[in-house]
């Protein structure tokens, strides 16, 4: 990915926009659908005020995916050589985009995509930075288990940020180019990606707004791993936490074990006239846990003015040239 961001100079903030919004479609194996979803965006953009350009990030895909898209006029495709996850993909959209607005969505018929202007247009009438479709419901497969383990997910990231998350991993949204590239590396290669693009923003006191949208039965086989994904899920959430907030994670647990050690030493004091040894390991630990915390919350803090002075340059790279046809890329 190194190479790519010197490869496509998409660091330079700076740089001249192409559009108004670029939109990011991560594809894999989508030759049923992808035909449909790419109709449905250009109809509606056409049909709106905003200049764009829309890339299709093929991740590997075995079928007739990068095809199809091929054959779209005005439809730019980057292909990844292997599967790297929809992270991954969406990632390489967002360095590639030109626009000042990016969106992100998927092709296989979930969303609906003909309502992303009504999401540029929510953002710029709000002023805020990123606006999340917020769906109406949870139609994938093994609902039994998605359902409670992204609701646990959602009501901690509530809690650890202090906000409202009517929906925390949509797969559809729109947010400010600029703002986002800061965060850009923090992104994981799988789906907890679009989780991370939220926290990123509401950790850092970024405006970030809600539209409500319906959300269908998505076309073919999902992609989701019910465990696997859950469990990343919950350590991209820990990590990004203590990425940004380390004292909600730290202080929390010291304080717990401060007061267990409390309790536990009055008690023996009380009953046995001495300290017990691990009592005092309890409190100790947690002093310990305590001050890991302020240590980190200290680098945050530093880090957090290196962003605002480094955001503030351009940085060079060169450009990479396209095929001939001007609209395919491969990574």
């Amino acid at each position: 990915m190194d190479e790519l961001l010197a490869d496509l100079n998409m660091y330079k903030e700076g740089r001249e926009l192409r559009c108004d919004v670029s939109i990011v479609l991560a594809a894999y194996n989508e030759e049923s659908c992808i035909q449909q979803e790419l109709d449905k965006i250009q109809a509606a953009m056409a049909a709106s005020s905003f200049s764009y350009e829309i890339l299709v990030i093929d991740d590997g895909s075995t079928d007739a995916t990068a095809r199809i898209v091929q054959e779209n006029e005005g439809v730019e495709l980057i292909r990844h050589r292997v599967n790297q996850g929809s992270g991954a993909a969406r990632k390489t959209g967002t360095l590639a985009a030109g626009g000042e607005f990016v969106v992100w969505s998927d092709v296989d018929l979930t969303y609906p995509n003909q309502r992303i202007p009504d999401l540029v247009n929510h953002l710029l009438h709000t002023e805020a930075d990123q606006v999340v479709g917020a769906r109406d419901g949870e139609r994938g497969t093994m609902k039994i288990l998605r359902v409670p383990a992204k609701y646990f997910i959602r009501k901690l990231a509530c809690f650890l940020t202090g906000t409202a998350i009517p929906d925390l991993n949509s797969g559809l949204r729109v947010f400010r180019r600029e703002l986002a590239l800061r965060y850009i590396d923090l992104l994981p290669r799988g789906f907890s990606c679009v989780t991370t693009i939220t926290l990123a923003f509401l950790c850092n006191g970024l405006r970030v707004e809600y539209l409500p949208i319906r959300y269908a039965k998505r076309d073919g086989k999902s992609k989701f791993h019910p465990i696997k994904d859950t469990y990343r899920y919950i350590t991209q959430l820990a990590r990004m936490i203590t990425y940004f907030e380390p004292l909600k994670i730290f202080l929390p647990i010291s304080l717990a074990l401060l007061v267990l050690g409390g309790v536990s030493s009055g008690v023996n004091l009380i009953r046995t006239g001495s300290l017990q040894e691990m009592d005092i390991i309890i409190m100790l630990v947690g002093f310990l846990v305590g001050l890991m915390g302020m240590i980190a919350d200290l680098f945050v803090q530093y880090q957090r003015k290196l962003e605002r002075m480094i955001s503030s340059l351009s940085r060079p790279g060169r450009q990479k040239q396209d095929s001939s046809s001007g609209k395919y890329r491969e990574f």
